[in-house]
């Protein structure tokens, strides 16, 4: 049985990738800080204020790293301490991770770190697939600069596997946590908003497509980069009506001003008010087959299945 380590394991995503590769016959392993109150998986410690993790994790060999781990880009408003950590969780992790497999004299069969679809900043109406330019001079996007970063980490696990990926996640859709979870109680009292003027692509992904996305990267995926997003982002104030229709509710459907979410949220807001019209080519091209193609299906399953 392949073990496969992962970080950020008892998140939204970790969760759903846990039962996931466990039904198809491989073992997680997690990291955590308080690896106890993990129950169902073998739990092995890390600290990253210490630049710590346990040594008892490698006393059987890891055949696959998938890198989940990073505190909420939108949990918490941005201040310069709160943009550190985001940065932080992402890539210091990884680099105290990498000397720890060093150390052991350990390799993996093949690394996949999550990434996000902000690295393509603000685009508009412009289709976006892996081959599209990355602005890298943008240094004062904290979104693209972040992602940059959270990307250029993975680099020291080079010479510890042959094969690293990087999986651009979208707007991840669950009942159980993310943008989905926060949206769906207003929709209880009939109301709906959508953000500035609404134009804005947003590329989403069933959860569990995004999981069988990284199934299908351990299986069969190659080294780079990969749009972890589902084949049709729709405009936000399309999504907010579509999100109606799946509720089963009529509800009034208003607008939040971009000035005031400006005013709310500071730099943050550019979370919601970003455009990535973004595909997922890559995927596709290789034999990657989404279960759930159409918004409307994907949040009526949600709903109903309460996932």
């Amino acid at each position: 049985m392949s073990r496969i380590l992962i970080t950020g394991g008892s998140g939204l995503i970790g969760q759903e990738l846990c039962k996931l590769l466990h039904q198809q016959g491989f073992e997680p392993i997690l990291l955590s800080r308080n690896p106890t109150k993990i129950t169902q998986w073998t739990a092995f410690e890390w600290d990253l204020d210490r630049g710590w993790v346990d040594p008892q994790l490698f006393d059987q060999p890891i055949d696959y790293l998938i890198h989940l781990a990073g505190a909420g880009i939108a949990d918490a408003r941005w201040s310069d301490q709160r943009k550190q950590l985001i940065i932080d969780s992402r890539s210091q992790s990884l680099k105290i991770l990498a000397q720890a497999f060093r150390e052991a004299r350990q390799e993996l069969k093949a690394f996949i770190s999550a990434s996000a679809v902000g690295i393509y900043g603000d685009r508009g109406n412009e289709v976006l697939s892996e081959e599209s330019a990355i602005h890298k001079e943008r240094k004062d996007d904290f979104l693209v600069r972040s992602c940059i970063a959270w990307e250029d980490a993975a680099k020291a696990f080079e010479g510890l596997t042959a094969r690293i990926s990087h999986l651009r996640i979208g707007i991840v859709l669950s009942t159980r946590g993310g943008a989905l979870a926060k949206m769906l109680p207003s929709y209880q009292f009939h109301l709906g908003a959508y953000f500035g003027d609404g134009e804005q692509y947003y590329p989403w992904v069933h959860i569990s497509d995004l999981c069988r996305m990284f199934l299908f990267l351990i299986q069969q995926g190659k080294a780079g980069v990969y749009n972890g997003v589902g084949p049709d982002p729709v405009q936000n104030k399309t999504m907010a009506h579509i999100l109606a229709k799946a509720t089963g509710k009529k509800s009034l459907i208003l607008p939040a001003p971009r000035f005031a979410l400006r005013l709310a949220m500071g730099e943050m807001a550019n979370v919601v008010l970003y455009s990535a019209r973004v595909l997922p080519k890559r995927l596709e091209e290789e034999g990657f087959k989404h279960r759930y193609r159409d918004l409307q299906a994907a949040l009526v399953e949600l709903i109903e299945n309460k996932r």
